[in-house]
């Protein structure tokens, strides 16, 4: 396990957008989900997800803090996120198929967005099929509103 923060040399946040479905993103931002399972992780520390809501929403409705990063093979991994992972045991290992080794994201402090956006439009991005980094702080995102 690592958290991504203590290796950040920034002092800026380091920002991903991540493509999540609906049901899971909102999981997250009721605090019923408080894990986000990889099949690939990032390839350096992340401070804060970006949450793009995939089809049929097809907007970025918000954001998580990266409490940590944990990569372990799969029986040891469902055994450590169980509780919080906001998904049964079978789709975990489904999700997984074929794979010995995976990642889940732990979900630190969430905000949601007052007017969730095309990241097209406000971040000049395409939504990324897994995840893209954000360089700078996007100064488009709309105002947030706790979640």
């Amino acid at each position: 396990m690592r958290n991504s923060t203590l290796f950040s040399n920034s002092l800026n946040p380091t920002r991903a957008l991540l493509s999540i479905k609906p049901r899971f993103a909102s999981a997250i931002f009721k605090g019923e989900k408080r894990f986000e399972f990889r099949k690939n992780i990032f390839s350096r520390p992340v401070d804060i997800v970006i949450v793009y809501a995939t089809v049929p929403v097809r907007r970025v409705v918000g954001e998580f803090d990266v409490r940590s990063v944990i990569g372990e093979p799969l029986p040891s991994l469902w055994e450590r996120t169980r509780r919080f992972a906001g998904i049964e045991e079978d789709f975990f290992f489904r999700y997984f198929e074929g794979r010995e080794y995976g990642y889940a994201i732990e979900v630190g402090e969430v905000r949601t967005y007052e007017r969730p956006f095309c990241p097209i439009e406000h971040l000049g991005i395409r939504p990324p099929q897994s995840f893209v980094y954000l360089e700078s702080t996007p100064d488009t995102i709309p105002k947030l509103s706790e979640a």
